[in-house]
């Protein structure tokens, strides 16, 4: 996943008093940490961190470039957000070195369709793995090309990136394909009155 660059500013105005009047000028109060490094307070222009979280999700690789002239590479831990407006309230951002492993989830892409008459069950909608910092996959694509009722993908069938290590239990069921419950429930009634024993006359 390519990386982005951010503006920020140190924050010293802390406490619910300050996170508010951060908030009315249109920012983002953050803090950056990991590494071993001490916390640092900044804040983040709102609408920017919005649209890159929007298009690169919680595994965006960010450069944040603080007016104090330092810079770190991170990316988002937790993001907390209004209830109401969903609009950000608070951004927990982690210190990531190039060509550093971690591990973190990465959101499954679905394709393609299943037999006819058959209904997709996804009992997942991600994986874990292990990658580099700077190469995340942005998703995984798993196909449910023609799979018939009965069928499943197990996160051990999933093609990974070179360089990326599935974490996830490989026996993992992410998506079985069943029979839409009303036909299997009308399949029942009629092998309920099959097996009936006629009245004796």
């Amino acid at each position: 996943m390519s990386e982005v660059r951010i503006s920020a500013e140190p924050r010293t105005d802390f406490g619910k008093g300050g996170a508010r009047r951060t908030r009315r000028a249109g920012k983002v109060p953050a803090v950056v940490y990991g590494h071993g490094e001490k916390p640092r307070h900044i804040s983040l222009p709102g609408l920017e961190l919005a649209a890159v979280l929007r298009k690169g999700g919680l595994n965006q690789l960010i450069e944040v470039q603080v007016t104090d002239g330092s810079r770190e590479l991170v990316i988002p831990k937790d993001i907390q957000r209004d209830a109401l407006k969903d609009h950000i309230v608070h951004a927990d951002l982690i210190i990531v070195r190039r060509g550093e492993k971690i591990t973190t989830d990465v959101y499954i892409s679905w394709t393609g369709e299943v037999e006819k008459g058959g209904l997709v069950v996804h009992e997942h909608d991600s994986l874990t793995v292990e990658a580099e910092a700077t190469a995340i996959p942005e998703s995984l694509e798993v196909s449910l090309e023609g799979l018939a009722v009965g069928a499943q993908r197990t996160a051990g069938e999933v093609v990974l990136p070179e360089g990326t290590v599935l974490v996830t239990d490989p026996e993992t069921v992410l998506a079985s394909v069943t029979v839409p419950r009303a036909e299997a429930a009308a399949e029942t009634e009629a092998e309920a009155a099959e097996g009936e024993t006629p009245a004796a006359e």
